[in-house]
């Protein structure tokens, strides 16, 4: 389940009643076949809506449905996302015939961390040439075509909402289908420096409606799809890695599995949480001159007034182990259905949860630092009034700025 945005509105237009409407008569259906004809209405208003950039029509619905029927709220928002990162187009053959193609909107994930800055922007043509060959070589279906943006993507410069998604699914499709080139953007937008942070590569991949687009969806692997799907991603990263690294520059690098859009950033994130703990430890560690041995984690949950107690992220701020001043901070946030209690195992055994805490702790552990301190009271989630940075937990429980010792060497201070 993902969150829907902050924004509400009380009063549903009829679009958004139709929308959640559907999405009711989805969950409601007795049969696969009426679940189908119920899918396809859905997909025909969405087109619409996604068409004609009315998001506002799509997140009433998404608003109203999460408070008051969240099965129904995770029919709309899958239909939402798989119709924005994808579309069919039709060919018009030589005799007469028509050929209906399928195409997909990838996200190729990017772990990032250094002590300098994270590059981003507009990739050189010949490394967009060389990434484009890797990319067709190792992950995808003979057959399928494909087009990649000459963009490297900050989080924040990729697609605002579903409707933008829409328009970047559309205009890369056409150039994958048609074989021709995108035009780089004339200006990204700024994006602020991290010691760790994702960078992405967006591809549109295009196949003959109900062939494979991906490798290990080739009948040959159809047995042993998992073990192809990992020989996919270990090619893709030994051949991709060298030439990513040209465009981060002093970054450490890790590759992961291009996927459908929103599934590929939605674990991007996640898998960045981890790399952010390490990130600053090597930072603090090396610009204090200090051992991890000599840190203390403060970690504290945060979540909005109007969440009735829900935690939506964990804060951690480090000090020195003799001091209760915060130097650093980074914010460990919680992603669908994840929450204080954890979530369980997979493969359906009994086992205690894995929650956020023991696993903020076992990356701190492992990163060195052994002296953690867990303040039990939620705190509404504040920000400074002046720069607008997160406020991190003291070992008291007060909340304050984090904030480097006056005398140290001027880096990247921000906070992930």
């Amino acid at each position: 389940m993902r969150r829907p945005s902050k924004d509400s509105s009380h009063k549903l237009s009829t679009e958004s009643q139709r929308l959640a409407s559907i999405s009711q008569a989805i969950v409601q259906a007795a049969s696969r076949v009426e679940e189908r004809a119920w899918e396809r209405l859905l997909d025909t208003q969405l087109q619409k809506l996604l068409k004609t950039n009315h998001q506002d029509s799509i997140d009433t619905a998404l608003n109203a449905l999460f408070k008051d029927d969240l099965a129904s709220y995770d029919v709309l928002m899958d239909c939402v996302e798989a119709v924005s990162e994808s579309s069919v187009m039709v060919e018009q053959q030589a005799d007469g015939s028509e050929v209906t193609w399928q195409a997909l909107l990838v996200a190729a994930p990017i772990l990032a961390w250094t002590r300098f800055s994270i590059g981003s922007g507009n990739i050189p043509g010949d490394l967009l040439t060389t990434l484009s060959a890797h990319f067709s070589a190792h992950l995808l279906a003979e057959g399928a075509r494909m087009a990649m943006a000459p963009t490297l993507y900050a989080i924040d410069q990729l697609p605002r909402t579903h409707a933008e998604t829409y328009a970047m699914t559309h205009k890369l499709a056409g150039a994958a289908h048609k074989g021709s080139s995108v035009k780089p953007a004339v200006r990204t937008p700024e994006t602020a420096p991290f010691l760790a942070d994702t960078r992405y590569l967006l591809v549109a991949v295009v196949a003959p409606q109900g062939a494979p687009m991906f490798r290990w969806q080739e009948p040959q692997h159809h047995i042993n799809f998992q073990a192809e799907r990992a020989n996919a991603l270990e090619q893709w990263r030994a051949q991709a890695t060298p030439n990513v690294a040209r465009l981060l520059p002093g970054c450490g690098i890790e590759l992961l599995l291009p996927e459908a859009y929103y599934v590929a950033c939605r674990e991007a994130d996640k898998l960045i949480r981890p790399v952010s703990i390490r990130a600053a430890v090597h930072y603090l560690t090396n610009t204090l001159e200090v051992e991890p041995s000599d840190l203390r984690a403060v970690i504290a949950g945060f979540g909005e007034e109007s969440t009735d107690g829900q935690i939506d992220e964990y804060r951690i701020g480090f000090t020195m182990r003799q001091s209760s001043e915060v130097v650093y901070g980074i914010v460990w946030p919680l992603y669908g259905q994840e929450d204080e209690a954890g979530t369980p195992m997979e493969g359906g055994v009994a086992a205690v949860p894995i929650t956020p805490i023991n696993e903020i702790t076992a990356h701190l552990n492992e990163a060195g630092v052994a002296h953690i301190k867990r303040i039990g009271e939620r705190y509404i989630t504040e920000y400074c009034d002046d720069c607008g940075a997160p406020l991190f937990a003291d070992p008291t429980g007060e909340l304050v700025h984090a904030e480097m010792p006056e005398d140290t060497p001027a880096g990247t201070e921000h906070f992930h």
